[in-house]
């Protein structure tokens, strides 16, 4: 059972509340140095002597075991060692803590150094931790959120003994394992449910529903066999590709014509909690209209380039970026689940030079694919991908807010225990805990 302190005290941080008596707490600022992140002049995608990895969230959260790297001698870049206490700067999840790798610091993120030898390292992490949630309710920028550097600054770092930090992190470092290893497992979950997703799309969109059709070649190497009532046919056939409209500064206010972009497309659905609106005569071509697809086109991440929306009665008659395309057909309904197969991601990254990641309206437009002439076998196809879809998205969504609730948890546990609230002095891990 977990106790409390004899006594408290008024911590003067409202969103840390009381302390114990015997704990100090000094200013972020006066123990630290925090120093951001610079992008190098050049990527390289392929490992070679004297490159590093250029650290992005993506890697850092182990999303990708193929990192982008970088020249670790290039002047001006900053470098980092392994367990470096890092937070992300610009984004929706700034404010972020995360430990790093040995690497690049990407230009979205900066490091903090201390230099206090009072604070032990794995609770001087929980202790920041805690401040995550006061520093994301601050952030500040119209467009792309980033810490408040005040802020940040102005944290306050509670100062329990040594033995108490130690006590504390070791106390941490296994409940936060366990809730970890039960994420780690739903998150895999994910996953497969996923690629189940994808293998399920990827087979309609090419060999139909029907197992028992004779086969004919596509004549294409990457396609295969297809139905042999299928024809291959190029998308420009079968609608209109539309790049978006580079709009000025001035063009941009407070409300107006809501811009697509980038950022709207999370996770394959529609967001809105980045926007960013324009005042401006617009052409009708460049409304979108429901039932049209929205891909993103070109981006600094080549991972994002492909991913897509279908417009729906929320977005509908606004408009779109540069950096965005529209495609318009009458077929999108079947053709949104070919841009949401793996072979649309695979012919999309094949086309995306080095230099600048771009799926040009040409490359789109002469994509080739296979297509079911017969209007009732695209309806049936659509109806058992949409159906199949919403059962694993169900479960999909429901796993993750299962994680939602772990990492929440967590989250109370690393603020009771580094705030004081519950007292770990004497916790010793045992087979009860």
């Amino acid at each position: 059972m977990i106790n409390k302190y004899e006594a408290y005290k008024d911590s003067g941080v409202e969103w840390i509340g009381v302390i114990p008596l015997s704990w100090g707490n000094v200013r972020l600022k006066l123990i630290s140095s925090i120093t951001k992140g610079r992008k190098p002049s050049k990527d390289f995608e392929e490992f070679q002597d004297g490159l590093l990895p250029y650290l992005s969230m993506e890697y850092l959260r182990n999303k990708t075991n193929t990192p982008i790297y970088a020249d670790s001698n290039e002047s001006n870049i900053v470098l980092v060692e392994e367990g470096d206490i890092l937070i992300l700067w610009d984004g929706s999840k700034s404010g972020e803590i995360v430990r790093a790798k040995k690497g690049v610091l990407s230009s979205t993120m900066a490091k903090i150094e201390i230099y206090d030898e009072r604070f032990e390292s794995n609770y001087l992490n929980y202790l920041l931790q805690l401040g995550e949630k006061h520093i994301q309710n601050n952030t500040i920028g119209m467009g792309i959120p980033h810490v408040n550097g005040n802020i940040l600054k102005d944290l306050a770092m509670l100062l329990p003994s040594n033995q108490e930090q130690t006590q504390i992190a070791a106390y941490l470092n296994y409940q936060t394992g366990l809730i970890d290893a039960i994420i780690e497992k739903k998150e895999l979950l994910i996953q497969k449910l996923k690629e189940q997703r994808q293998a399920i799309i990827n087979e309609a969109v090419t060999k139909g529903l029907n197992p028992n059709v004779p086969m004919k070649n596509s004549g294409i190497e990457w396609l295969g066999e297809i139905p042999a009532p299928w024809e291959v046919v190029k998308l420009k056939f079968l609608g209109e590709s539309i790049t978006g409209i580079t709009y000025s500064p001035a063009d941009v206010k407070e409300n107006g014509l809501l811009v697509l972009r980038s950022s709207n497309i999370q996770n394959g659905e529609l967001s809105l909690n980045d926007t960013v609106y324009v005042q401006k005569e617009v052409n009708q071509k460049y409304i979108v209209q429901l039932g049209d697809i929205l891909l993103c086109s070109r981006n600094g991440s080549r991972n994002l380039i492909g991913k897509n929306i279908m417009i729906d009665q929320r977005v509908a008659n606004q408009t779109w970026g540069a950096f965005m395309t529209i495609f318009r057909s009458e077929f999108n309904d079947f053709l949104y689940f070919f841009f949401n197969s793996d072979i649309f991601t695979a012919l999309s990254s094949l086309f995306l030079s080095s230099t600048i990641n771009q799926l040009t309206i040409g490359v789109l437009n002469n994509m080739q694919i296979a297509f079911p002439k017969n209007e009732e076998e695209r309806k049936s196809i659509i109806e058992f991908l949409t159906i199949s879809n919403k059962k694993i998205n169900g479960s999909i969504n429901l796993l993750e807010i299962q994680i939602q609730k772990l990492k929440s948890y967590r989250q109370a546990i690393i603020s009771e225990a580094v705030t004081g609230k519950i007292d770990v002095r004497d916790w010793v891990k045992t087979k009860e805990n």
